[in-house]
């Protein structure tokens, strides 16, 4: 028996889940006896090499959608939930800094590509899924979860040129604030992951320096793992493990910031 025995049979969406931390949460919540959703914008044929990485523990399908578009949010959930059976369990992990632009070369272009990716995605997946959520927690008599990927950014503003994404994932982390005030009545827990910084392809576009600069603002020393914060989301889905636990940050830095 194992800690999160609870999670087998659980039926979780997790959009973003094609790289990174989203795959590597997806794994570990397959690998617990869930039967996962994952979702990203590449073809089914191109994610055919990610299903490829999933052990046989529990049943995983793969569903393509741009999330920066409502009406393809509410196709993906509907879509997942005919799959799933229901949802149990969403993260909100799709998201991305989506450039490095400056206040004075922000247009409406770019604007709109960061916010539709980090907010629209969050807002609209989730309206969409919590009438899944509510109808699994009356069923089971526990809370059913949303776990959102915040992020370091949301707490100290990001690095050069990402004032919208370290804004927009301050938006996320209060959107949960906000939700536990209107679903904690149906059983519905919030909260969100928030990994400082982590060697994905999100920081590949820094040099050894700038990394070493990095590094040497982290108590730890080091970039993150996805694995090393792929299990705070196995932890925030379990109702054993947190049952009573919502509207929190849980904070993945190694110690980068401590709030």
């Amino acid at each position: 028996m194992t800690m999160f025995d609870d999670l087998k049979g659980k039926k979780i969406l997790v959009t973003g889940s094609t790289a990174g931390i989203g795959l590597e949460a997806a794994k570990l919540l397959a690998g617990a006896g869930a039967k996962v959703a994952i979702h990203g914008s590449r073809s089914p044929e191109a994610a055919q090499s990610v299903l490829e990485q999933f052990t046989s523990d529990g049943e995983v399908a793969y569903f393509q959608a741009d999330v920066c578009s409502s009406a393809e949010c509410k196709d993906l959930v509907e879509a997942a939930a005919d799959y799933l059976g229901g949802i149990d369990v969403l993260v909100n992990n799709a998201g991305g800094l989506g450039g490095r632009n400056g206040l004075e070369s922000i247009d409406d272009d770019f604007f709109d590509k960061v916010v539709d990716l980090n907010i629209r995605s969050v807002v609209m997946v989730t309206k969409y899924a919590i009438p899944f959520l509510r109808r699994s927690a009356e069923e089971s008599g526990e809370t059913s979860s949303v776990i959102s990927t915040g992020s370091i950014a949301a707490r100290e503003g990001g690095g050069p040129g990402a004032s919208l994404y370290g804004g927009s994932k301050a938006m996320v982390h209060n959107l949960h604030r906000n939700w536990v005030k209107e679903f904690t009545k149906d059983n519905i827990r919030f909260n969100t992951v928030a990994p400082g910084t982590i060697d994905t392809a999100f920081h590949e576009d820094k040099d050894q320096g700038t990394r070493d600069k990095i590094s040497g603002t982290i108590a730890m020393g080091r970039f993150g793992t996805s694995e090393e914060v792929a299990s705070a989301y196995v932890y925030l889905a379990s109702h054993a493990m947190s049952g009573y636990v919502t509207g929190q940050v849980l904070d993945v830095n190694g110690g980068q910031m401590c709030p």
